[in-house]
């Protein structure tokens, strides 16, 4: 469904499982303290509106001094209202996305990248996140019964397991996953680090997603080559959707190159080519130069995540902000990576079910982390 026909929803959600869910979001994973400014963003949708007055609540409760602007519904490949860029521009010490699908893009960090060191970035939101200078979460396409269900959790269990997969994950030269349904896919991981969703976002320069539940990384470039098996739900231009025929996906130098299945397999094609002309389509608005469209086009297939599932609450509804949290699951994304140096106009989440997965270390070792969905650390 587009911007223009989805219909705008104010009603609110009221109940004690959401305030319950927005209490700890504020104090355990935000760490809200007094005078903390905090900037939330959302859309006229009954589900993300309430989950932001619930928040608005909170950090109230907290001492915390909270603002919420409400902008149209927007898709993976609108961009933000200006007046919304330039809010988040102010710096807030607190930043948080609650959309019916996505935030929206950044279109003059788009045309012309924020420079922090040697790392360029494509929206003002993620420059001041990963630069230490707000903390943050972003829950695109939330409902308020998936926020009330998984958001209150075990944290300090889910940090220990997501610490624990990163230690291994830095430390590997590749990485092997393999699955009943056919998955069978080595990724490189040289020079990358892995990076926690583990709802601990307490200091600037922390953030993910709420609900919270995975370490995932960004393949070495060039690096990823075999076939995947998407066999639980996938990402695609508008929503998400539960597998029923498996998506083959046949991979080489870290590009999708091509894909085999059902109805499932031929809607995520079509994504992949809106992901391209996208891009092409900004550069002869001009809203990118060719150099930075034909590699937007380009990364349209690049492999950008891996993800391995934690959130022992979540479960596989057709939303792959809950699906890619699952425990006994990991995801590989198509499009944009984490490390920005593979940038997309799409980032599409796929679901591998029960995988085996095995970091292959610079010695010749092999550590599992996960066999037949059975986590091993």
């Amino acid at each position: 469904m587009d911007a223009s026909s989805r219909t705008s929803e104010v009603r609110t959600i009221r109940n004690a499982g959401l305030k319950k869910a927005a209490a700890v979001a504020a104090e355990s994973v935000l760490g809200v303290g007094k005078g903390d400014t905090a900037l939330i963003i959302t859309n006229p949708e009954t589900n993300v509106h309430s989950i932001s007055l619930a928040m608005y609540d909170a950090i109230v409760e907290l001492g915390g001094l909270p603002v919420i602007m409400v902008q149209p519904y927007k898709t993976q490949l609108d961009y933000a209202e200006k007046s919304v860029i330039e809010a988040i521009r102010s710096n807030p010490d607190i930043c948080i996305s609650l959309s019916a699908e996505k935030l929206g893009k950044d279109e003059a960090g788009i045309k012309e990248n924020y420079r922090l060191g040697d790392k360029e970035y494509d929206h003002i939101f993620d420059y001041l996140y990963r630069g230490k200078r707000m903390r943050a979460f972003w829950s695109p396409s939330v409902t308020a019964e998936m926020f009330a269900r998984t958001v209150p959790i075990d944290y300090p269990r889910l940090r220990r397991e997501c610490a624990s997969i990163k230690q291994v994950l830095d430390r590997a030269a590749s990485v092997h996953v393999s699955s009943a349904k056919g998955t069978d896919l080595t990724i490189g991981l040289r020079n990358r680090l892995a990076e926690v969703d583990d709802g601990d976002f307490r200091t600037p320069g922390q953030g993910g997603n709420l609900p919270a539940g995975e370490t995932y990384i960004s393949p070495e470039l060039g690096s990823s080559n075999g076939t995947i098996a998407f066999d639980g739900s996938i990402s695609l231009e508008k929503g998400d959707l539960v597998i029923k025929e498996p998506i083959i996906a046949r991979v080489e130098g870290n590009f999708v190159r091509s894909l085999e299945g059902g109805e499932e397999a031929r809607i995520l094609e079509t994504t992949l080519q809106s992901g391209r002309d996208n891009a092409l389509a900004a550069v002869k608005a001009g809203k990118l130069d060719p150099g930075a469209g034909a590699e937007y086009a380009k990364n349209a297939r690049n492999l950008g995540e891996l993800g391995i599932g934690l959130n022992r609450k979540a479960r596989i509804v057709g939303n792959m902000l809950e699906d890619e949290k699952v425990f006994s699951t990991c995801h590989i994304a198509i499009g944009a990576n984490y490390d920005d140096d593979a940038k997309a106009m799409i980032h599409l989440d796929g679901l591998i079910k029960m995988p085996t997965i095995a970091a292959r270390m610079p010695d010749g070792r092999e550590i599992f982390i996960m066999e037949n969905g059975k986590l091993k650390l």
